[in-house]
């Protein structure tokens, strides 16, 4: 079972009414068509194997069309369907079906794309000490939504937004003048948040770790030097810092450098190089 954070809860319902919004408009002409007592039964397929994602947000699209709608998850959020199988049964109005279908199945197919995808690259790392972590490279106004579905995938989420973490990353540094400067700063200003700083040489991981930094993000390491910089941390004893790789991150790329012994792997992959999965929803004459 897949937890969702406060931001994520929070948001739920004005993610979904935007969707609604720019699908419904002032109502659903084709819908108005079926009697509004007409009562039906409807299933979600999946038409490929998929890691499932996303039912507070097909919850959230019936109940805000209609809480009479009834649905009954038969695959959990993070676990795994197979083709032709059942996901979930609906059963209410029939015209609050029709009129959810596409958002709740877009928002599925969505979620899961990204929770399939994640699940993959996590599998590339097995037994490694490398996390998979997500970015802010995310689908406009679905931040929380995928962030939820890394998680249904396996993998862990970086910061939400620039309100929770400080990055500091290169136009940082050239505006406070160095990587020990905003640092510093950096400490000053917010010294209860995770705060990382973004390297592009090992000279720069080590100004980084003698400032005290507590997570390096290795950007666009080429694999020798992941291995050194790792290396170079270890020197450091306990003071050394968490290390991030990120760039040119693939699944074909991705357990070589887990294999450098980094703490973390972080990629925009799994959240925008994505393809929605194949789900249908077909109605149910007898509402079983």
């Amino acid at each position: 079972m897949v937890s969702l954070t406060d931001d994520e809860r929070n948001t739920i319902g004005a993610t979904v009414a935007a969707a609604l919004t720019e699908d419904v408009g002032s109502g659903d002409l084709t819908a108005a068509l079926i009697d509004e007592d007409e009562v039906v039964g409807a299933s979600i397929i999946a038409r490929e194997p998929l890691v499932l994602a996303g039912h507070p947000w097909a919850n959230e699209v019936f109940r805000q069309l209609d809480e009479r709608v009834q649905l009954d998850w038969y695959i959990e959020d993070g676990q795994d369907a197979q083709a032709d199988e059942v996901i979930c049964k609906l059963v209410g109005p029939a015209r609050a079906l029709l009129t959810g279908e596409r958002s709740a199945l877009n928002f599925l197919q969505t979620l899961s794309a990204t929770a399939t995808s994640t699940a993959a690259f996590v599998a590339a790392v097995a037994g490694t000490p490398a996390k998979v972590l997500d970015t802010r490279k995310t689908l406009p106004g679905l931040r929380q939504a995928q962030k939820y579905a890394v998680r249904c995938g396996g993998g862990h989420n970086h910061r939400s937004g620039l309100y929770d973490a400080i990055l500091v990353k290169e136009n940082h540094i050239r505006s406070a003048g160095s990587i020990t400067e905003a640092l510093r700063r950096a400490k000053m200003a917010a010294s209860d948040v995770l705060i990382e700083v973004e390297v592009e040489s090992l000279d720069e991981l080590r100004e980084a770790l003698d400032a005290g930094a507590e997570r390096i993000l290795l950007d666009n390491f080429p694999i020798a030097a992941l291995r050194e910089a790792v290396d170079i941390n270890a020197a450091y004893g306990y003071v050394g810092a968490e290390l991030e790789a990120s760039g040119n991150v693939s699944l074909e790329t991705i357990r070589e450098i887990a294999e450098t012994g980094v703490d973390y792997i972080s990629t925009g992959a799994i959240t925008k190089n994505i393809r929605a999965v194949d789900l249908s929803m077909l109605f149910r004459i007898d509402q079983g």
